[in-house]
């Protein structure tokens, strides 16, 4: 579980992908597809429990949307937020303890790398 003090103070697009800043100082990064493929919510979570299967076929508002690109993020109290995904789908809530196990640090803010 990550300190209850740690939070992110700055959450923005970086290219195909989300950075943060973190109030210990840490900036981390994830790619849209990585943030997207690791939704939370339960349909997903049993989507991701599944094998995988070869002959998917896409649906075809997943055609028509593309690569994976947040239209919304939306703070739920402190401790989470709520994507919207251009393929529709908007039932995931990524906990602030989720954001930080699954994004790769980049380095400190104000240029320090680590």
């Amino acid at each position: 579980m990550v300190d209850a003090q740690l939070k992110p103070l700055n959450l923005r697009r970086e290219g195909d992908g989300l950075l943060i800043e973190w109030s210990d100082g840490l900036r981390t990064f994830i790619a849209f597809t990585e943030l997207r493929k690791k939704c939370p919510c339960a349909t997903c979570l049993d989507e991701q429990a599944k094998p995988p299967n070869p002959l998917h076929i896409l649906k075809p508002q997943e055609v028509a949307a593309g690569a994976p690109q947040p239209v919304m993020m939306t703070p739920r109290g402190y401790y989470a937020y709520q994507i919207a995904w251009n393929d529709g789908h908007d039932t995931g809530i990524y906990s602030v303890d989720y954001l930080r196990a699954i994004s790769k640090p980049v380095g400190k803010a104000g240029g320090q790398e680590k």
